[in-house]
Parts: structure tokens; C-alpha cells; sequence
């Protein structure tokens, strides 16, 4: 019985750690896209205080260990590793996109990885809460 109640909290977290991510990976896309347009629209006041890749990197902070335990707890209560697989491709391109993105390769290579791997992401907590309500189990509303 012990058993039955720890998987259904398992499952419960793994449901909202699916729904935060895909908020988090919303919010980074919505960050990308529109960052530049707010700094035009304050012409560049604020552009003195708001250090861009610090954002990101405390993007990354936050969404990685989310959607890392959302993953592999939705594998682990599912057995379907295709998403595990894409969600962590999604990671890497996020981490890819931080770490090399703009020093490296320009920023509009950082803003595609960075929408590619957001959409990514998203898509697999998406695929991973989807699979949780079509298997019928107790982890869902």
C-alpha cells in the first residue's frame, strides 16, 4: 500500500515538474524573441543593468534539474524513452546555446538553438504528461 501511495506522489510531481517546464521553456522563447524589442522600445536605458547571459544561465539553472527530474521520473512511470531522449537533446541545445552560441557562432546561431531547443523541451514534457493521461494512471488531475 506504502508502495501504491510514494508512486502516486511520484507521479503527481512528475506531472507538475512537466507542466513548470514547459511554463520555463515557454518563458525562454518569450525571452528570446521579445528581449530585443523591449530593449529598443527603453532605447538601451535598461540595456546597462540587464546582463543577457546572466538570464540565461539562470534559465539553465532552473530548468535543468526541472525537467531532468520531470524526464526521468515520466520514464521511470511510463517506460517511454523517446521522450527522455528528446527532452535531454532539448537540454543540450540550451546548454550548447549558452556556453557557445553567440561567442562562437553569432547571435542569431544562439537564438535558433536556443527556440529549437526550448520548442524541444517543451515538446517532450508535453509528449511525457500526454502519455501519463492516456495511460489512465493516478498521476494526473
Amino acid at each position: 500500500m506504502s508502495n501504491r501511495i510514494n508512486s502516486t506522489k511520484d507521479m503527481n510531481t512528475q506531472v507538475r515538474a512537466d507542466k513548470l517546464s514547459i511554463t520555463l521553456s515557454l518563458a525562454c522563447m518569450i525571452h528570446c524573441l521579445l528581449m530585443p524589442s523591449f530593449l529598443i522600445l527603453t532605447s538601451g536605458f535598461l540595456a546597462l543593468s540587464i546582463d543577457n547571459e546572466l538570464i540565461h544561465k539562470v534559465f539553465l539553472i532552473i530548468v535543468l534539474p526541472v525537467s531532468l527530474y520531470a524526464l526521468i521520473t515520466g520514464y521511470n512511470n511510463h517506460k517511454i524513452l523517446s521522450y527522455l531522449y528528446l527532452g535531454i537533446l532539448g537540454l543540450w541545445l540550451l546548454v550548447f546555446a549558452v556556453f557557445f552560441g553567440e561567442g562562437v557562432f553569432g547571435g542569431f546561431t544562439e537564438k535558433t538553438l536556443t527556440l529549437l531547443g526550448s520548442l524541444i523541451v517543451a515538446s517532450s514534457h508535453y509528449k511525457n504528461y500526454k502519455a501519463c493521461k492516456e495511460l489512465d494512471c493516478a498521476c494526473h488531475d
